[in-house]
């Protein structure tokens, strides 16, 4: 998708050999403009597929999860990373390890808002490792759900993800996938050498 691939360009900032910092339109300050068009291209990718729900995980992928929900008119769900005094029975549950946070979390879902009739539609803002799509797969696969794919906003292919999940024969499409990082710069897959 050009538009983030311009915006990834632009205020992306490069931390490390294997970090990106998209604060200051994804994961702390949104960009609701970009979030619409991600949402309506989630939509033209995944509309061949039967979605009844969006699910993702708190808090970075809320934003791009709720502009896909709105275009196909599904709830979207999110998998809280801490329980609290409304979210503590009746739950699925997974443990995901966050590779920017270096920390795991139990991420827990109300059993109310997941069962066998849904066709789940995840979507998340990056793929690194594939631990949070691993772990709500976890979560479809213990309410009987079906999953149906899995939306990226951003993907590092050079990190184990992808391979992970096609290894599991999950359809993924990402809207921006990288390939390296070079002199604090972002190479995309489809830039020209």
């Amino acid at each position: 998708m050009q538009q983030l691939e311009d915006k990834i360009r632009t205020e992306g900032q490069v931390l490390g050999d294997d970090v990106l910092k998209v604060d200051n339109f994804l994961n702390h300050q949104i960009d609701p403009e970009l979030m619409y068009a991600m949402g309506k291209e989630f939509y033209r990718l995944f509309q061949s597929k039967k979605i009844t729900k969006i699910l993702t995980v708190e808090s970075s992928g809320i934003a791009p999860a709720v502009m896909a929900g709105l275009i196909f008119k599904v709830p979207v769900v999110f998998a809280r990373k801490h329980k609290s005094l409304t979210l503590k029975d009746n739950l699925y549950t997974a443990t995901v390890y966050s590779f920017t946070k270096k920390v795991s979390n139990e991420i827990s879902i109300s059993k109310k808002f997941l069962d066998e009739d849904d066709h789940v539609l995840i979507i998340d803002d990056f793929l690194a490792n594939g631990q949070a799509v691993e772990g709500l797969m976890e979560i479809i696969t213990a309410a009987n759900a079906t999953l149906e794919g899995v939306g990226i906003v951003i993907e590092k292919t050079f990190q184990k993800g992808r391979q992970l999940l096609d290894a599991k024969g999950v359809h993924v499409e990402s809207l921006a996938r990288i390939k390296t990082f070079k002199d604090g710069q972002v190479v995309f897959v489809d830039d020209q050498d």
